[in-house]
Order: structure tokens, then C-alpha cells, then sequence
């Protein structure tokens, strides 16, 4: 029999994965390192392992002991799985712009979590690293794991990330690109891939509101660098020990906007559902994608799943209330303006002259005919002036005796140029339903709005 003896054995050898809609325009073999096949969904299950079995084997944490540790989530999600098979209770300090989705999570797994303020200084009591480091000296046989100093992070991903990757791509990897945070990963899998083949170039995604990038090209800390970003999981308002600046060779920062849009064209286009930073990650290689050859190979680790962020960046409305998400420009993008007005309808048996007054009362110029719930037929104005001209009583004729033929529906992912070339003067307006089933009509007046 094949099976493993707990699971923290299914740490590790996660896939590689070759891109190709995102990165179609990149001169280069992309391959995404999908690290959500470990039993946490992220890349922090490996450094957490690591951290706690580190400190036990130097005797920092002893049996029925507490773990103490700040995080955006992932490296507790990881800390709380190695907690639950080694006996430890676990404490988790979030800043509160973390989604909820991880608190919850983290919750679900047995730890304890308190939420502090984000926009306060690191050294400010309230903040997520003082109030775990204040909780470490106040509670008995605690260890805090200071996941941004403990050299275990990085030696994590020496040990395993790194290797895979290489034996992954045999040996061909020219570039390395990840999200930085606590700085494990990137110095770790820099460090192992470096002195296998010192050529590799070794890249940081970075975000606004962040130090690295400045501090990286400068070696100035520059406090204006520092203000609130909402990307999750990379950039840093401090300089975490693991992050080896020396085995970095350029860091390219990433709006929160294009990050989190990257994030939903991920699952999109590409049917890999991960979390913020991988979208940030893509995004960075799109704005660098000149520098590459077609003899290069890029890997880009993707730390954590999708799930995490189904509050956020996969949220319509959280996407809209931030300006990140514009109108789509397609079926559904050109009913935005109306899409929560019904349907003006008319039955084959009513008159002409109903229909003239629902179009006065609504200021439209065309409507469908539907019998029930079937698509039946269409009225225009141009179509009533027609009947009119030649007859001064057709008002009061039944619909059915003039109506066109229905207007067609089409596909709610339809492009705005497929639509565009549906609609002319014998045709004015198609149909479509929404993502609820409810019918909305897309006119010319749509068409020339979206243009303009």
C-alpha cells in the first residue's frame, strides 16, 4: 500500500505548469511552480515545517508548548498544520486588511487569531509584529517564530523548493520570479539555484507602498516609500533578515490594480486559482517581458490558493469599489448602464398602440415580441412609421401583423466587435441573459456609448 504517514509528508514537489494565453506575447518558455498542491494551499507549509522542527531541535519549544507567529495567513495556515500533528496551540496575529477567507481558515484549523490595525508603524504596539512579540514573553514555554528573521524560512527553500525547481527544468532555467515578503522563498531558491548555475537572474515582484525595490537599487531605507497597498503577501514596510538582497538581481514593482487583475485573468484564462501575488507576479513578467529571449526559461512560483481571496480580488463589487475593475467589453460591459432595469416587452396580441406608449413612457425605440417565454418576434419605430404610412388606422392592429423577425441572443462572453457587427439598421438590437438568467436588450445606443 501507498500512503503517507501524516500530512505533513505531502509537503512539497509541487508541479511546474507552462503558461500560454497570459504570456503569449513573452519570448520565452514560461512555467509557473504551482505551490497550492501542498496540504496548506501554500508555499509557506514548507518554511513553517521547517521553523518548527528547527526549534524543537533546539529545544525553543518544548511538548504542550504555544506557537506564536505574525502572518498574512499562508505561514499560519502552514504553522497550523505542523501545530495540530506536534501538539502545540497556535496564535496567529493578522493585520486587518487580510481577507477573511484567512482568518476564517485559520480559525477552522484549531489557532487562535487576533486581528490588529494595519496602518500603524511595525514598532507600534497595536501592530501585528509587536503584539505577537509582547504575547511570546508573556505566555509560558512559547516560541515566536519570527518568520521574517528565522534563517529556517530561507533554509526551507534551499533544501526543497530550490532543488525541484532544478531537477524540474533540468538544469535549464535561466530566470527566477516571485513575489517578496518575508524574502524565504526568493533568497532560498535564489541561493540553492545561484551556486547550481551563477548565471540564473533572480527576480523580486514588488508593490507600491513597499521598501524593497528603492532599498535594493539605493541600499537607502526611504520612509516615503511606505504607505498602504492592498496587494496581499508581498512588499514590506521593514527589512526582514531573509531577504538577501545580495542574490537579487532586479525587483519590479506592481500596481495593486494590475495585480489583482492578473490574479482573475489567472483563473480566467489559464484555469490556475491562486492567490494575489501570483497575479502580481504575471503582471511583473508582462512589464519585463522585452528582457527576455526565446532560449529562456522563467519560472514563476505561485504561493497560494485562490480560495483566500474569493472576498476580494475575485469580488466584483470589492474589484469595483477600489476602481480596479473597468467595464468588461463584452455582452454583459454593454448592458452595465441598465442591467438592473427589466426588460420592455410586447405579446403578438396586443395593438400597435400599446407598444407606441410603452415607447413614449420608456424613450425606446425598439422592442422584443415574446409570446410567454419564447422570443417571437421585434418592433421598431422605424417599422411602426412604415405601417402608419400606408395605413392611418393600423394602430390598432395586432402586433403580430407587422412585427420583424425576433432579435437574436447571443453568448453573455460575446465581444463587443462580434456585437457591433450584429447590430445595423435591419437589425438595431440582440438580446442577452445575464449571469441570473434575466434578458436585457443591447441597442445601438449601447454600442456608441462603449465607444465613446
Amino acid at each position: 500500500m501507498k500512503y503517507f504517514n501524516n500530512i505533513l509528508e505531502t509537503i512539497g514537489n509541487t508541479p511546474l505548469v507552462k503558461l500560454n494565453r497570459l504570456t503569449k506575447d513573452v519570448d520565452a518558455l514560461v512555467l509557473s511552480k504551482v505551490e497550492t498542491t501542498n496540504p496548506g494551499n501554500s508555499v509557506k507549509d514548507r518554511m513553517a515545517l521547517q521553523m518548527i522542527e528547527d526549534a524543537e531541535a533546539k529545544g525553543w519549544i518544548k511538548p504542550g508548548g504555544t506557537v506564536i507567529e505574525g502572518t498574512s495567513g499562508n505561514t499560519g495556515m502552514g504553522l497550523a498544520l505542523a501545530c495540530i500533528e506536534k501538539g502545540y496551540k497556535l496564535i496567529c496575529t493578522l493585520a486587518d486588511k487580510q481577507s477573511k477567507e484567512k482568518m476564517d481558515i485559520l480559525r477552522a484549523m484549531g489557532a487562535e487569531v487576533i486581528v490588529t490595525p494595519t496602518n500603524v508603524e511595525p514598532d507600534d504596539p497595536r501592530s501585528y509584529y509587536s503584539v505577537a512579540k509582547r504575547l511570546a514573553e508573556e505566555i509560558p514555554n512559547s516560541f515566536y517564530v519570527n518568520q521574517y528573521d528565522n534563517e529556517s524560512n530561507a533554509k526551507a527553500h534551499y533544501l526543497s523548493t530550490g532543488p525541484e525547481i532544478w531537477e524540474q527544468t533540468e538544469g535549464k532555467i535561466t530566470h527566477f520570479v516571485v513575489g517578496v515578503g518575508t524574502g524565504g522563498t526568493i533568497s532560498g531558491v535564489g541561493k540553492y539555484l545561484k551556486e547550481k548555475k551563477p548565471d540564473v537572474k533572480i527576480i523580486g515582484i514588488d508593490t507600491y507602498g513597499s521598501v524593497f525595490k528603492k532599498y535594493h537599487e539605493t541600499g537607502e531605507f526611504d520612509e516615503n516609500e511606505i504607505y498602504p497597498y492592498v496587494t496581499e503577501g508581498i512588499g514590506e514596510d521593514i527589512l526582514p533578515k531573509n531577504v538577501d538582497f545580495d542574490i537579487i538581481d532586479h525587483f519590479e514593482k506592481v500596481t495593486d490594480k494590475d495585480a489583482a487583475l492578473y490574479t482573475r485573468h489567472l483563473a480566467r484564462k489559464e484555469g490556475i486559482f491562486v492567490g494575489n501575488s501570483a497575479g502580481a507576479a504575471i503582471a511583473g513578467i508582462l512589464q519585463i517581458k522585452d528582457t527576455f529571449k526565446p532560449t529562456d526559461v522563467v519560472v514563476v512560483l505561485f504561493h497560494d490558493h485562490g480560495s483566500r481571496y474569493v472576498g476580494k480580488m475575485f469580488n466584483d463589487d470589492w474589484m469595483k469599489d477600489r476602481g480596479f475593475l473597468e467595464t468588461e467589453s463584452n455582452a454583459l460591459g454593454l448592458i452595465e448602464n441598465h442591467k438592473d432595469h427589466s426588460l420592455v416587452t410586447a405579446e403578438p396580441s396586443e395593438t400597435i398602440n400599446s407598444v407606441v406608449q410603452k415607447m413614449q413612457q420608456f424613450g425606446i425605440s425598439q422592442i422584443p415580441v415574446f409570446n410567454g417565454a419564447e422570443n417571437v418576434g421585434s418592433l421598431t419605430e422605424s417599422l411602426i412609421f412604415g405601417a402608419l404610412t400606408k395605413n392611418s388606422d393600423a394602430l390598432n392592429n395586432d402586433v403580430s401583423s407587422i412585427m420583424a423577425k425576433p432579435f437574436p441572443f447571443v453568448e453573455a462572453n460575446s465581444s463587443s466587435e462580434e456585437i457591433s457587427n450584429l447590430i445595423d439598421k435591419d437589425q438595431p438590437a440582440v438580446l442577452v441573459n445575464d449571469k441570473a438568467g434575466k434578458t436585457h436588450i443591447i441597442t445601438q445606443y449601447d454600442i456608441i456609448k462603449a465607444i465613446k
